[in-house]
């Protein structure tokens, strides 16, 4: 059953956090991936976003520098992923990791699954499973994704907290609702094999893997045949016509 995931290093997930900033790059990354959209008041954010995706990164970061000084927290963390990136400038992780960390603060759902991950993953800054932990939990509570699957497999593992397949459990199916392909494979072989406060459900288990197999994980395509061809034997058989 155990088949989780810990997701993208650290370096992809900041250069695909970037680039979701407009709803033309969000392709590029999870769908999911829950990057907030500049406020229609905030015009300096809308403006550095558009020099971004127009190549312009001297100008956008400069631009971002400004909006971030005047409490945008989306100019925030797209300054700092700008500046860890090393796009418009020299990298510089420093002021990078400031700046992310005031996103964070600022309760940006993203930009603490982000942090978190940081830590998770011993990039920027000394592995630390259990400030991952306090930080995906944060990001998780609000919804977001990717921190429900991260959490759900420190749960599983003992990362960052204690073992306990029960939580595990919770935030994976949270994950899978939320559309995750991994969650919704992992959520359907708690339900096949039942245990640890989940009653054994085959017909939930098929769903959740079907669900996985249309976002083409073919693991789950062919759990997803099994279970059918399961069910359909155990099916009771009509009496046949004399």
């Amino acid at each position: 059953m155990k088949r989780c995931i810990r997701g993208r290093g650290m370096t992809r997930a900041v250069r695909m956090a970037i680039v979701a900033v407009s709803a033309v790059l969000l392709a590029a990354g999870p769908a999911h991936a829950q990057i907030e959209k500049p406020k229609a008041t905030d015009l300096a954010t809308q403006t550095a976003v558009a020099d971004y995706n127009a190549g312009n990164m001297s100008v956008a970061l400069v631009e971002f520098r400004k909006a971030a000084e005047h409490g945008s927290r989306l100019a925030e963390f797209n300054y700092a992923m700008m500046l860890l990136n090393g796009e418009g400038a020299k990298a510089n992780v420093d002021e990078g990791k400031k700046w992310l960390r005031k996103a964070a603060d600022a309760n940006m759902s993203h930009a603490q699954y982000v942090y978190g991950k940081m830590y998770d993953d011993g990039e920027f800054v000394g592995r630390d499973p259990v400030e991952a932990h306090r930080w995906f939990l944060k990001a998780a509570h609000q919804g977001h994704v990717l921190a429900e699957l991260a959490l759900a497999n420190q749960f599983l593992d003992g990362r960052g907290t204690a073992r306990d397949n029960r939580q595990a459990f919770v935030w994976y199916e949270k994950a899978a609702e939320g559309g995750d392909m991994t969650a919704q494979y992992v959520a359907g072989s708690f339900y096949e094999r039942g245990g640890d406060g989940v009653k054994q459900n085959l017909n939930v288990a098929r769903a959740y893997y079907a669900a996985a197999a249309a976002q083409g994980d073919p693991a789950a395509r062919l759990k997803y045949q099994q279970l059918s061809a399961q069910l359909l034997n155990a099916a009771p058989k009509s009496p046949k016509s004399p």
